[in-house]
């Protein structure tokens, strides 16, 4: 996935299965985590924005190979997820990472996009009844509207559990804001939706 390989990293999955590695394993430990290492390198500016399309490219190609085999039931579904960047911020790299590990973690997603208006989160929310809506920001500005969306996202469902992440953040500001957890990347945000998921089950 690192390497930007789409037709290695495939084959390397299909030897994983072969070799009796787990399937939920391979993509979390595997796909997940070079996931992960390539947006480390994209915050540290080794990789940029084709390098990052071609790495999920890598890991889209794998998740083909491996999501058929991952046993139903063990690792269902682990719930629903609403995501999207809020109003006046269009930077939505950090989601899109975010997205795929929610995606190799076999999470149903509503990705809204960038620029999302606050009444869209809490209209898709009351439509999907989904179990996370992850709020992300890049910019100060934007992530001013946060606590005025975690607000009407409870009114729409006081048990969601909301997630805030985004450069200007941290786990200080997510508490005050009102949000259930704060995430500094994206491995960290699919642990904790799945923890603070399954502590509310």
């Amino acid at each position: 996935v690192v390497d930007m390989d789409e037709e290695k990293t495939p084959r390397l999955c299909q030897e994983a299965l072969a070799a009796g590695i787990d399937a939920y394993t391979a993509i979390m430990e595997g796909l997940a985590a070079g996931m992960d290492t390539v947006g480390r390198f994209y915050e540290e500016k080794e990789y940029f924005v084709p390098e990052l399309l071609l790495c999920s490219d890598a890991m889209y190609a794998g998740l083909e190979v491996l999501r058929p085999h991952v046993k139903v039931g063990e690792h269902a579904a682990a719930g629903k997820i609403i995501m999207g960047v809020v109003e006046g911020d269009i930077h939505d790299i950090g989601k899109t990472l975010v997205k795929t590990m929610f995606e190799a973690a076999g999470w149903e997603i509503h990705d809204l996009g960038k620029d999302v208006k606050l009444e869209r989160f809490a209209e898709t929310l009351r439509d999907t009844a989904a179990d996370v809506v992850a709020l992300s920001a890049l910019m100060t500005t934007s992530m001013m509207a946060m606590p005025k969306a975690i607000d009407m996202l409870k009114a729409v469902s006081p048990d969601v559990i909301v997630l805030v992440g985004g450069a200007p953040l941290n786990a200080e500001i997510a508490e005050r804001y009102g949000a259930d957890g704060y995430a500094p990347d994206a491995i960290a945000a699919v642990e904790t939706a799945t923890r603070l998921v399954t502590k509310a089950a």
